[in-house]
């Protein structure tokens, strides 16, 4: 894969879905692409085979921005895509209009341009970073900035441990923390 500083060595690229109100990660997968740009759809296709459902929003950054992928997305799954406009500020700056719908854009890709410029949108996306961006972040604090093995069943088959582990880690929190929050409520009827 071509890297940050220009040149190629092996690589993957790793996936995670995480779900937005627990932080539980829900979906994973490892490929050689060297951009996310399709890789939206195996992600629904993973959710809805393991959980028969898919979220009725999906969060994804930039790199996953691909038209055909957003209408495959709405078509197929009945989601609502969330992701940035590509070169938005460039526009804005320019006095071009990002939101409008462009020549050849599909219904559903139209219609994702003008619900990413209202504030409603914004703000449903400003939750990608305490999801997606902090299980990111949690691997690298926890020393998983690269694998120690070859091969992409491999590669998935360390990822998945990290998973497990990420998962258990969150699950004892949010036990706590509804313990907690039990007691909280327990304490105010008494008084």
């Amino acid at each position: 894969m071509r890297m940050a500083d220009g040149g190629y060595r092996p690589a993957y690229n790793v996936q995670l879905n995480t779900e937005v109100g627990a932080g539980l990660i829900v979906g994973v997968a490892v490929t050689t692409a060297g951009n996310d740009s399709n890789e939206m759809l195996p992600m629904l296709e993973q959710m809805q085979e393991r959980y028969q459902q898919v979220s009725d929003e999906h969060l994804v950054d930039g790199g996953f921005v691909n038209k055909e992928q957003i209408a495959q997305a709405v078509q197929e799954y009945s989601t609502t895509v969330y992701a940035p406009l590509k070169e938005e500020q460039k526009q804005l700056r320019a006095g071009k209009d990002p939101y409008q719908a462009k020549r050849g854009d599909p219904p559903a890709v139209a219609e994702w341009r003008q619900r990413m410029g209202t504030a409603a949108a914004k703000e449903i996306y400003k939750q990608r970073a305490s999801t997606a961006e902090w299980a990111n972040a949690q691997a690298r604090n926890r020393g998983l900035y690269q694998v120690r093995v070859r091969g992409q069943q491999k590669v998935l088959a360390v990822i998945l441990w990290y998973v497990l582990a990420h998962n258990l880690v969150r699950a004892l929190a949010l036990r706590a923390a509804k313990a907690k929050e039990v007691q909280v409520k327990a304490a105010a009827q008494t008084d």
